[in-house]
């Protein structure tokens, strides 16, 4: 059985041109990599960039032959509204009418949030950056799809500066941990397909993460998350040494690192979880099998 995914891919040009300056992958093509490894063979898994000027993006009936539709992290900040953002969050309007399931990382979830009626804000904390640690799933994530062999508590890679302010109508917080309240929730949506999202990343990598601190360089270190140039650079380079399989004792130790983040399989389980339990029986529901 074969799938049609789309991603929809946060950044704009500029930003997915930093990406790839910095060492990573733009994270439609990411996101888009891993799906299809996660999914039956011979999905097809397209791509649409709706903060690009004159980008074609599909309609309702459009979004409506998809299985699933999966949105990218971004470094926009959703409450900036403007012509990269505010047809982001039309189209996942438009989405939310269909009965195609959707899953959001990070920017995901903050559009998502938006385009059903809830507010993202700066976190008053700041930037959580790296490893987000002791998330926990809350008690209506237990049993919940998203989280099917995932720990009680663990830790996930991440990076954001703005959170879930205030919940949409129809959101259930599905986990937390003491940097945000929200770390994944689920959004009813009026069309029936049901939204999955996470603030933190299951799709990236500690390639992708150490790209993202090459991005910010010394950005991190006004923000006192490091001493100088040197340290930064230490700690890039312990996350490019961590991408490596199996990743150096050393540092599994030095950080206090566990599966969770370690072993792709379980660090990418929300999105297992997310074909298994929701696109693949969606796409039964609409009578595609």
């Amino acid at each position: 059985m074969s799938l049609r995914l789309l991603v929809v891919e946060g950044n704009t040009r500029a930003g997915r041109e930093r990406a790839v300056a910095s060492g990573g992958t733009a994270a439609s093509e990411s996101y888009a990599e891993l799906l299809r490894s996660l999914a039956p063979g011979g999905t097809v898994v397209d791509i649409c960039y709706p903060a690009d000027p004159g980008a074609n993006l599909p309609d309702g009936g459009g979004l409506e032959g998809y299985d699933g539709v999966a949105i990218t992290g971004s470094a926009l900040n959703v409450y900036d509204c403007g012509p990269a953002i505010d047809p982001q969050v039309d189209l996942v309007r438009t989405l939310f009418r269909t009965a195609t399931p959707c899953f959001g990382s990070c920017w995901g979830l903050q559009v998502a949030t938006v385009a059903a009626g809830g507010t993202v804000r700066k976190n008053p904390d700041g930037r959580e950056i790296g490893i987000g640690r002791r998330i926990e799933i809350a008690e209506a994530g237990h049993g919940h799809g998203l989280y099917l062999g995932k720990p009680r508590i663990f830790d996930a890679i991440t990076v954001h500066l703005d959170e879930v302010e205030t919940l949409a109508p129809g959101t259930t917080v599905l986990s937390t941990n003491a940097w945000s309240p929200v770390q994944a929730a689920e959004i009813d949506t009026p069309g029936g397909g049901g939204f999955w999202g996470t603030q933190y990343h299951p799709e990236y990598t500690f390639r992708e993460i150490a790209a993202v601190f090459r991005r910010y360089g010394d950005i991190l270190i006004k923000q006192g998350l490091f001493a100088d140039e040197a340290e930064q650079a230490a700690y890039i380079a312990d996350l490019d040494a961590l991408n490596a399989s199996p990743a150096p004792r050393s540092l599994v130790w030095k950080y206090g690192l566990d599966e969770a983040v370690l072993d792709p399989a379980v660090r990418s389980r929300e999105l297992r979880n997310w074909i298994e339990q929701a696109v693949l029986p969606g796409r039964s529901a609409r009578g595609r099998e």
